[in-house]
């Protein structure tokens, strides 16, 4: 069964995506140099969602970083001697990061690079939702706020959530859910669990349209579609292949297709591109009755980051990723019980050199 709790869904401002000056390739080498050199000095590391720009992606694996899903990058720092990480993405992800590492310098190129997952989930009102709900076991997805993950017994990723949850209905455990709502019920469709459902979601996923993916589809009838779970079940259910960036990835390079729709952030085209530069890339479509197009295919949060605010955060050190002592210790038990179920059950595999 799901439960659906009569939660409003929150209003997210979503900014506009940063208009970021064009580099030549002499500039933009330099521009590298130099941040490979304060790395160095800084005892740094660039730890990078594959949403965010190819420059920076290439740049983190150069420099011995990490590339990576969010299920890789939380556990990335704690294997790392660098003093400090450099967390390319949204906050969460740097929340993340400096809760598993409280010894590490962690600092992010914009802290205003958010997610629309996190604000749409306000802790207070998150908290009251499970008092409200006390015989359930809290699961919370990666996106969200360091005090929201305080207060669940879980937090999950896209690339684990299914046997996380899988094995909670094994054990008779009912689950309320948060905060994205097309993930949620993906993962009850599969489990069969009793999920209750927070009423959040992505801006860039909610985007994709089934009726206009459905006419790309036959104008392109070889092509694998590739669908991550935060999108609506209208569009999950015309994918081939449902699954997490890593899974997606995978997908490009193993399938023997030659063309791929994409129903996910076209930040992840750089590594498809990359693991299997031969084959035809196509971004699922956003456009037609209904969409706004103030996120289309690309997380504007996740455009934040570039090289040039990279370069200012190293140099200027600033854009620190603190967190009250309390909120950390408590956000530490859900996020490292993920870790040690993925340990266990051999989920999650790097994706750096």
């Amino acid at each position: 069964m799901i439960a659906i709790e009569e939660t409003a869904r929150k209003k997210i401002e979503v900014p506009s995506h940063p208009q970021w000056p064009t580099l030549s390739d002499e500039e933009k080498t330099a521009l590298k140099e130099r941040i490979k050199k304060l790395l160095k000095e800084r005892n740094a590391v660039l730890v990078a969602h594959y949403y965010v720009d190819g420059d920076l992606q290439a740049l983190a694996e150069e420099t011995g970083g990490c590339v990576a899903d969010s299920l890789e990058m939380a556990r990335y720092g704690t294997t790392t001697d660098a003093d400090t990480l450099v967390v390319c993405g949204v906050r969460f992800m740097g929340e993340t990061s400096k809760i598993l590492n409280p010894e590490k310098r962690v600092l992010m190129p914009d802290l205003e690079a958010t997610c629309s997952l996190d604000e749409g989930c306000p802790a207070d009102e998150f908290t009251e939702f499970c008092d409200a709900h006390p015989d359930r076991t809290v699961v919370v997805y990666a996106n969200t706020s360091a005090e929201v993950k305080a207060r669940a017994d879980w937090m999950v990723t896209s690339s684990i959530a299914l046997p996380i949850v899988k094995h909670l209905a094994a054990r008779g455990e009912k689950v309320l859910w948060a905060p994205d709502r097309h993930l949620g019920h993906y993962i009850q469709r599969q489990t069969g669990a009793d999920v209750l459902l927070w009423q959040g979601s992505c801006v860039v996923h909610e985007e994709f349209k089934s009726f206009a993916l459905e006419r790309l589809r036959r104008l392109h009838p070889d092509a694998a579609v590739l669908v991550h779970p935060e999108s609506p079940e209208e569009v999950i259910e015309q994918a081939d292949v449902v699954g997490s960036t890593t899974a997606l990835i995978k997908a490009v390079r193993e399938l023997p297709n030659q063309e791929f729709i994409v129903a996910t952030d076209e930040g992840i085209f750089w590594k498809m591109q990359q693991m299997a530069g031969n084959k035809k890339l196509l971004i699922a479509p956003t456009a037609g009755e209904g969409a706004t197009c103030v996120s289309c295919g690309h997380c504007p949060w996740m455009a934040m980051n570039a090289l040039q605010n990279l370069e200012r955060v190293l140099v200027e050190g600033d854009n620190e990723i603190l967190i009250d002592e309390e909120i950390r210790r408590r956000a530490v038990t859900p996020i490292q019980r993920m870790l040690d179920f993925a340990r266990e059950h051999g989920i999650g595999t790097a994706s750096r050199r």
